[in-house]
């Protein structure tokens, strides 16, 4: 099946999802190693140039498995493009647009850092976030009577602009997407708190229903919408569409999409590996499908 294929894996990265990116490598590179493809392993760092020195001769595809700015926003990606290497997951404008939080939403406010420490920006509850970053790093709840959020040099390394959306309350569900289909729907239950950077990466916080206990028009139609914002951010490969679900106030209740994630995680505990289970596809399966329509853009 794999022809022999010459596969790199890149890990690692400078962001502040490295630790994630190492784990997800690890994994994706033992799997492609046992479906039989010869695999190279590279922990990328700011040196651009001992990158493209590892690939020549290149490589039949890449495994992008980074995490975060410069691997999931387009750099890489754009990087790939010129040298002609095929790679998985979305391009460089898909890549980029759904990593810029702002051009991917249609409902929030963009401020300073200082005016997020000023005041209430929007009306509480409220959510704040950095503009680009993933895995849910930096995020923060406003609720009525709690403090302004915490945004300390130290604790907001993430620059000046603060994304402010309204909170939305519900059910955190995730739906994975591969190809042009919806592989199924995740309800996440966290043991306490929301849905952060622990939660989904300490084992025994949250609990993963699979499959979503929900209506079926619901889990059709959450189906539906992420299949629906991975075709119109052009993303290929495979995505992962993160999503809330208010029932609040009774059935039916009504969904919101949040954002897709164009690089989803593929570590033990992560969301798409375990839906690609569900629906029958193991994870040696998962990424040798994935480094078979790896691409470039053009």
């Amino acid at each position: 099946m794999t022809g022999g294929k010459d596969v790199m894996v890149l890990m690692g990265g400078v962001s502040v999802e490295r630790e994630v990116s190492l784990v997800s490598g690890g994994a994706v590179a033992k799997a492609l190693a046992d479906a039989g493809y010869r695999v190279t392993k590279f922990d990328l760092g700011r040196d651009v140039a001992a990158l493209v020195a590892a690939l020549r001769p290149p490589p039949d595809a890449v495994f992008n498995a980074l995490h975060g700015r410069y691997g999931e926003d387009g750099c890489v990606q754009g990087l790939l493009e010129l040298l002609h290497i095929p790679y998985t997951h979305s391009g460089v404008m898909a890549s980029a647009l759904a990593m810029d939080k702002p051009m991917a939403k249609v409902e929030h406010a963009i401020a300073s850092r200082g005016e997020v420490l000023a005041g209430d920006v929007l009306p509480r509850p409220y959510v704040v976030k950095p503009l680009n970053e993933g895995s849910s790093v930096g995020v923060q709840i406003v609720m009525e009577g709690s403090s302004l959020p915490a945004m300390t040099d130290e604790s907001w390394p993430f620059g000046d602009r603060v994304m402010v959306e309204k909170f939305v309350p519900g059910r955190e569900i995730t739906v994975a997407v591969m190809g042009d289909r919806a592989l199924g729907v995740t309800e996440l239950r966290t043991r306490e708190g929301f849905y952060d950077y622990a939660a989904k990466y300490t084992d025994g916080r949250t609990v993963h229903l699979v499959p979503a206990p929900l209506p079926p028009a619901v889990y059709r139609a959450a189906q539906d919408h992420a299949v629906a914002a991975h075709a119109v951010l052009g993303c290929r490969g495979v995505s992962r569409a993160d999503l809330r679900y208010d029932d609040t106030a009774g059935e039916p209740g009504k969904l919101f999409m949040l954002e897709v994630n164009t690089q989803p995680g593929m570590t033990p505990l992560s969301l798409v590996p375990e839906l690609a289970r569900h629906a029958g596809i193991g994870f040696v399966e998962l990424v040798s499908w994935m480094v078979e329509n790896a691409a470039c853009d053009g």
